[in-house]
């Protein structure tokens, strides 16, 4: 799929503005933002498969990314990364939510191909700053900076809100309590999704 850009991409990138990209924008984007999606929408400014990268985009132009429910339908995960990490600036930084596994939403959608839990992230950083749970660095490369990560606790349903607000409020406390929860708990009181921060770590392999 050919990009089709319908804004003057090169003046943004030379503007003196920060350059902030919303990949899979969806219908309802927020202002201020250059969105991307697969769909051909009013509110759309580049029209491209993120399936095939971002290669639209030159290296380290990218000041802010946001990526909101969008990386549990890509296919090739570690290519997607991979094209995050090459656009973004060295310190520049991407805003990610993902579906937690044990949402039980998540399994209702069919165009879903992944799922995320709170160590996928891990797998791109060194082991010695990951959680308390070990996860091989070795798959890949790739390397970010976890900034923050927060374990995200929703409902549709009023009279459960604001107890899993509360819920959520206590399983953020530490990073120690969001593997308890995980391991133990995240079926007895599911989880809506994770929101990730991170900055690139720039290598030349």
């Amino acid at each position: 799929m050919t990009p089709l850009l319908k804004i003057n991409l090169e003046q943004l990138l030379n503007s003196q503005t920060p350059f902030v990209i919303d990949l899979g924008c969806g219908q309802k984007p927020k202002k201020g933002r250059v969105t991307v999606d697969k769909v051909d929408m009013p509110n759309v400014d580049i029209v491209a498969d993120i399936e095939e990268g971002l290669p639209f985009l030159p290296d380290n132009s990218v000041d802010e990314l946001r990526c909101k429910s969008v990386l549990e339908h890509i296919d090739n995960f570690e290519y997607l990364m991979r094209e995050i990490i090459r656009v973004l600036k060295p310190d520049g930084k991407a805003y990610i939510f993902v579906p937690h596994f044990s949402n039980p939403y998540y399994y209702s959608d069919y165009t879903h191909k992944r799922h995320f839990g709170l160590y996928s992230f891990d797998y791109f950083v060194e082991t010695k700053k990951q959680l308390k749970r070990k996860v091989p660095e070795f798959y890949t490369n790739i390397r970010i900076n976890i900034i923050s990560r927060k374990l995200v606790f929703r409902s549709p349903f009023w009279f459960s809100r604001k107890l899993k607000k509360l819920f959520g409020f206590f399983m953020n406390l530490h990073t120690s309590v969001m593997e308890f929860y995980e391991l133990h708990l995240c079926y007895i009181c599911p989880c809506d999704g994770i929101k990730i921060v991170f900055t690139p770590v720039k290598n030349d392999k």
